[in-house]
């Protein structure tokens, strides 16, 4: 495009450049959380980030009028890619001025990347992994992400769209669920809850500290046989999980995280985490070292949201109230713990389970986000 020119980034200097850009971008946005800078960092770099042990990636930059206005990230995860037998390259931190023809310069130069390597789909956003807020926003702009989730400026879907870019499956979905509401069909639930308790058939019970690896392998195996017939599964490597993890284990209340069991075998997944995008909203990314004071006086108060980033049930027990004992002692811990509200984040609308359940459970979608597909 006239006037716009695409640049590796090479130095420390441009990658600095490079995750730094969002602070322009979002400046005048109150509902932005700021990614933490460092934790970025480490994603990117080759040395350090747990995406670059099973695949390859390149960062580019935009610029107009000698300024930086853009930024994105091609990308092929090569483990997924063999198992799935397809040639995806997937596109992410994917920020830009409105200016349709920075996004235009910016995907050209990522299907020049993809069409060197082979592929021949781009995919995305998702930056670096398929879980930390990938997708575009579409609807939802009434109160800032909770933790691991985006959020973008409207013209990005309207750019996306004109540029070619279809809907890769259904948009995903983020629930909200009042920990407090004492309506009827809340109450039913609870009694069936109970009901279900007493039988003793299910066992809810807690990670075991002993047993981390073993954990790890539990989730990675209910991960993908709960999510196998969504229409766009990936199945995930188990380095992935672990990856996806390990930040969890600094931040999360074991009491919160809630696996179920049946005749000794676990069948189901709930984890609930502080939702620290309410501290992390003042934190600035911690771009500069006084960040840290704000955020840590942030971080004393108690979040009023627990975010529930997962759902996983062995289909064949998706009828026999599995789920229900798990929100019900959800929702049970989380208010001893002063939790108001309770957030379920992402599901497909592809799922023909998981938002009818979050429905069942008195949850309301407040959040909708879309990835995009193109075939090159």
């Amino acid at each position: 495009m006239s006037g716009i020119e695409i640049r590796r980034v090479r130095s420390r200097s441009d990658r600095r450049r490079f995750l730094t850009l969002p602070w322009k971008i979002y400046r005048d946005d109150p509902l932005w959380v700021p990614p933490l800078l460092p934790e970025r960092a480490r994603t990117l770099d080759p040395g350090r980030g747990a995406f670059f042990r099973r695949g390859e990636a390149e960062l580019f930059t935009a610029w107009r009028d000698g300024r930086m206005a853009g930024t994105i990230c091609a990308a092929e995860d090569k483990a997924v890619n063999a198992e799935s037998n397809r040639r995806e390259c997937m596109f992410g931190f994917f920020e830009y001025l409105e200016d349709i023809g920075i996004a235009e310069s910016l995907l050209g130069r990522v299907t020049a990347w993809a069409r060197e390597r082979s592929l021949d789909t781009l995919s995305g956003p998702f930056n670096l992994d398929r879980e930390n807020g990938y997708g575009v926003l579409i609807e939802g702009r009434d109160r800032p992400p909770v933790i691991l989730c985006g959020h973008s400026p409207p013209y990005y879907r309207e750019f996306m769209e004109r540029l070619g870019f279809q809907p890769a499956r259904g948009d995903n979905l983020a629930f909200a669920a009042d920990l407090h509401d004492d309506s009827p069909a809340r109450q039913r639930l609870a009694r069936l809850a109970e009901r279900i308790r007493r039988g003793g058939w299910v066992r809810i019970r807690t990670p075991d500290p002993k047993r981390l690896e073993q954990e790890v392998d539990t989730i990675h195996l209910l991960l993908n046989e709960s999510l196998a017939h969504l229409p766009d599964h990936r199945p995930w490597p188990r380095s992935a999980v672990q990856a996806l993890l390990e930040p969890f284990a600094r931040i999360a209340d074991p009491d919160l995280l809630l696996f179920a069991e049946v005749e000794g075998r676990t069948v189901g997944w709930f984890p609930g985490i502080p939702n620290l995008n309410e501290a992390l909203i003042h934190a600035n990314g911690l771009r500069y070292p006084w960040n840290a004071l704000s955020l840590l006086r942030h971080m004393r108060r108690r979040p009023e949201c627990v975010a529930i980033k997962s759902v996983l049930i062995l289909p064949r027990y998706w009828g026999g109230g599995v789920a229900v004992l798990l929100f019900d002692e959800m929702a049970r811990r989380a208010r001893a713990k002063g939790y108001r509200w309770a957030d379920l984040s992402l599901t497909s609308a592809d799922n023909p389970y998981t938002p009818k359940l979050a429905e069942r459970l008195g949850a309301r979608i407040y959040k909708r986000y879309r990835v995009y597909r193109k075939s090159i």
